[in-house]
């Protein structure tokens, strides 16, 4: 299976089919279907900002995807062109609002065009079936809001659906979105009883158009599961009374996040719940034996297509833990597995097995007397065979635990400082779930700085002999042992990334870090490149790349080998475009659907997530290519994401958010971690001890690198308080190993002038806690493709020859050191190289100083080409002049164009001059 063709059987798994009434689909080649909703043709291939921001060189939207499927020979119902022609039309003067390509100013939905009652019944009287496909998307830095055209249908939307309702006997609702939204509105009563079928198709990237029109038509039957509980209200989610806020954030509901509160509390306000979705056709899945045997439990089931067609299931298996004195979620999930596609009548026996480590608890408190342990309380733990968590079928298995027993005993680590109530089980009712109570949270009871000063390590001395990294790489020396040799100021350089848009690396990516000084390189260390993700490889420069589905559709599929060979292919481009490393996955949880970012990540339960995160990193790792795992932790919203503080029990933390990035690890021997922007419990992630160290390398013996996000704010690693992105000191002694980014060529000068060097010089940081980090990091690139190769050079040459002879009539020539500037910047310009030659191209631009934190972009393309390019965050307003590409150039005139890849600069001049020595030049052309 190619690419394309993984891409397009990964959409189709994920889809969910939620509603299904009088077998409305699959569509047959008998039915005569009108489309309606703009987004049958601006179908949404991904989410904003940076997780979806990859330029493909095509998308297949739902229309394509039915004539791609006529053009198969499919057997296909007949789609109502005059309907599709009338979208066409109505589009051509609504074009797609972009939000003028800005950051994070996409609108959750484009303007849909109003169906009238007169419009749906001349559809009806020539077709029998309509489809209204609702799109949304959200992203980084843009939260969904409840409010219409986001988490709920606009006016125009909801008359749209009701008009179809009123003229057409079964009306379908496919939800082409990125999050889970609104969905309680299909039983209102102005839609009759008429919505027959609901599709969450989500965002399938290149392919999920393709997918989609799979589904609807038969081709593919349905075998996604919802990774999310979807709700009657938003207000039925624990986490909406304490989301979005700038300050502190508080995570009073603990454990009982997403469908372990439903389970728990109030089975009845879900609608559809975790681990839900339809077939085309129907299983059975029956226990054929189970065990338990050295701390490991066994489940063999044999599944069975009852139905008439081909289709996949899904095993989940559920554990219901005694309450004990620590309160537990009244079932969870412990393993899952999918089957492989059965046709009728057959059968396919799964075996699942899992330890019983897996669904311990975590006791903060001590009261289980094993205080910051996970435990398994004295009682009996039961098991459930379910197609859902709320519908299960009890497995002959009970396993009892006679006296309460310590599994894993830690020490307290990122404990709330703020007390606050959290919830936890009462009393219980009929039905298995129980009151609504809450107690107080433990809060800290350590000493964050002893325990800091404990953990200083002793300064590396040198190992008497000449090392070179190739000797690492080699395993002939130690990363310590060249790190030993490392003078203060490569120390000081080798944890500052430079970007973005390095020149150093594959152009176009978000960072270059290693061997990004003349003498880092000088020692055989080569510079890593890293490219935005996860869903694809973000190049800014302009060049294309794949885009695949979303993580929440991935984790739909409930296929982990899929999700890994998925990753085998995006590994295998990286590797191709000489990328290294990709910041991906995300792993954070599903704590509340208005959580824009929450397409990147993969579901609202840290197994699911865990797993799927790790299969990531598998897949990467095929090609060579790998993972960052991210945003470590509690990256749980978009709103005030630099400025919130996550107040969160350690049980929580431990038991919920940190358990996807621990299975990553683990199992999917992530070599990379990026922290979050947001404070843990008062400390920044970027300088969190206890999160970097305590925990993350410690406890679960992590022994890559931890990179910063982009442009992170540090505080004070003991007492919190006020961060800035300059205290890289804090960083280093958290163990947070590199930061991300100081602009380019500048690691080697002092970067954004942090205090590292004064840090030294007056005690507060060791010079053995730079050379901890400076290991982690030479590690890390040892383990990289970068490493695997010969030593590119520290800036490679752009070469342009194909030089012409003059340049058209009545075009805009400029010879060497004559400025470009006005209305020739907006167009083809022509520049003259008298002799053969390398040129520098610079000039001046300016960014307001309202957006500060994102990048904007502008290539310049030489003969079609792009050579170089002029990016900042911002200027604060100021004209700024920067060199923008060097160019070897033969005689003659070359075309020059300026393509704005992301919006917000605004170039004012270009000059082409003879080439200069200058700090970024230096060494280019020796």
């Amino acid at each position: 299976m190619d690419f394309q063709s993984m891409i397009r059987e990964a959409a189709s798994q994920g889809a969910v089919l939620l509603r299904n009434e009088g077998g409305m689909l699959p569509f047959t080649p008998a039915d005569k279907v009108a489309v309606f909703g703009r987004c049958q043709i601006d179908y949404y291939k991904s989410g904003t900002g940076s997780g979806g921001s990859i330029h493909v060189p095509f998308s297949v939207n739902l229309a394509d995807g039915f004539e791609t499927l006529r053009r198969e020979n499919f057997p296909m119902p007949e789609i109502d062109g005059a309907v599709l022609g009338a979208y066409r039309e109505w589009l051509s003067s609504h074009p797609f609002d972009n939000g003028d390509g800005g950051w994070a100013s996409e609108p959750w939905h484009q303007e849909e065009m109003p169906v009238s009652d007169g419009m749906a019944r001349d559809a009806a009287s020539r077709s029998t079936k309509a489809v209204f496909v609702v799109g949304r998307t959200a992203g980084e830095d843009k939260d969904n809001k409840p409010e219409p055209g986001s988490y709920y249908l606009t006016e125009t939307e909801r008359s749209s659906i009701a008009s179809l309702c009123r003229a057409f006997p079964a009306v379908a609702v496919v939800m082409n979105v990125s999050n889970v939204i609104d969905t309680s509105w299909i039983d209102d009563d102005e839609f009759l009883g008429k919505i027959k079928a609901v599709l969450y198709s989500w965002q399938g990237g290149m392919q999920g158009g393709q997918a989609c029109a799979d589904i609807l038509c038969g081709k593919a039957t349905p075998s996604g599961r919802l990774t999310d509980t979807i709700a009657y209200s938003l207000d039925d989610y624990p986490s909406t009374r304490n989301f979005g806020s700038g300050d502190d954030e508080i995570y009073a509901e603990d454990i009982f996040v997403g469908y372990r509160h439903f389970v728990t509390f109030a089975p009845e306000k879900v609608m559809f719940p975790f681990g839900f979705g339809l077939s085309y056709t129907t299983f059975s899945q029956e226990v054929r034996g189970s065990s338990c045997r050295g701390g490991e439990i066994s489940v063999t089931v044999e599944v069975r297509n009852t139905g008439n067609v081909r289709g996949a299931d899904v095993v989940q298996v559920y554990a219901e833990c005694p309450q004990g004195l620590l309160g537990k979620s009244a079932k969870s999930l412990c393993a899952f597995a999918k089957t492989k596609e059965l046709g009728p009548g057959e059968r396919e026996t799964v075996e699942i097995s899992f330890p019983m480590r897996s669904i311990a608890s975590y006791d903060d408190s001590g009261v289980s007397g094993f205080p910051h342990s996970f435990v398994l309380e004295r009682g009996t733990y039961r098991f459930f065979l379910g197609t859902d968590c709320l519908h299960l079928t009890p497995i002959s298995l009970a396993f009892k635990v006679p006296g309460t027993t310590a599994v894993e005993l830690l020490s307290e680590a990122c404990a709330p400082e703020i007390p606050f109530r959290r919830v936890r089980p009462g009393a219980s009712s009929d039905g298995g779930t129980f009151e609504l109570s809450f107690e107080d949270v433990p809060v800290r009871t350590t000493d964050i700085a002893r325990r800091i000063s404990a953990g200083i390590p002793e300064e590396l001395s040198r190992a008497g002999r000449s090392i070179a990294f190739g000797d690492v790489v080699s395993g002939k020396a130690t990363a310590e042992e060249l790190v030993a040799e490392f003078s203060d100021e490569e120390l000081l350089t080798i944890v500052r990334g430079e970007g973005m848009m390095s020149r150093k690396v594959t152009p176009g990516i978000a960072s270059a870090f290693g061997g990004i000084s003349e003498s880092l390189h000088s020692r055989g260390i080569p510079a890593v490149g890293c490219a935005d993700g996860p869903s694809g490889i973000r190049m800014d420069n302009d060049e294309e790349a794949t885009l695949i589905p979303i993580g929440t559709l991935l984790a739909c599929t409930w296929n982990v080998p899929l999700v890994e060979e998925l990753y085998g292919f995006v590994g295998g481009e990286m590797k191709e475009k000489g990328v290294d490393v990709l910041l991906g996955p995300g792993c954070n949880i599903h704590r509340s659907p208005l959580n824009g970012r929450n397409f990147e990540y993969f579901s609202e339960d840290p197994l699911v997530s865990g797993k799927m995160a790790a299969a990531v990193c598998r897949g990467l790792s095929r090609s060579g290519a790998l993972a960052t795992v991210k945003h470590f932790a509690l990256n749980n919203q978009e709103s005030h994401r630099r400025t919130e503080n996550s107040v969160v029990s350690e049980r929580a933390l431990r038991e919920i958010y940190l358990r996807p990035f621990e299975i990553a690890v683990k199992e999917g021997n992530a070599r990379a971690v990026m922290s979050a922007y947001n404070s843990v419990n008062g400390r920044k992630a970027a300088s969190n001890y206890e999160l970097c160290t305590s925990i993350l390398k410690k406890e679960w013996g992590f022994a890559g690198i931890v990179m910063t996000d982009w442009w992170a704010a540090m505080n004070d690693c003991v007492s919190g308080g006020v961060a800035t992105g300059r205290l890289l000191s804090q960083m280093i002694r958290a163990g947070n190993d590199v930061y991300m980014v100081v602009p380019n060529d500048s690691a080697d000068r002092g970067g954004f002038g942090d205090d590292m060097e004064k840090s030294m010089a007056e005690g507060t940081l060791t010079r053995a806690e730079i050379q901890r980090c400076a290991s982690a990091i030479i590690r890390f690139v040892s383990w990289t493709n970068a490493a695997k190769k010969p030593l590119r050079p520290l800036r490679d040459e752009i070469v342009v020859e194909d030089a012409l002879d003059s340049a058209p009539e009545g075009a805009r020539t400029f010879s060497l050191g004559e400025v470009a500037e006005g209305d020739a910047l907006l167009g083809d310009m022509y520049f003259v190289a008298p002799e053969d030659a390398r040129y520098d191209f610079s000039g001046e631009y300016v960014k307001d100083g309202k957006d500060t934190l994102s990048q904007s972009v502008s290539n310049v393309f030489i003969n079609g080409r792009p050579c170089g390019s002029f990016e900042c965050r911002s200027t604060g307003g100021i004209v700024v002049n920067a060199l923008a590409a060097q160019v070897a150039m033969k005689k003659g005139v070359y075309k020059v164009r300026l393509v704005h890849t992301k919006p917000g600069i605004t170039v004012m001049s270009l000059t082409m001059n003879a080439d200069k020595f200058s700090p970024i030049t230096m060494g280019l052309f020796e």
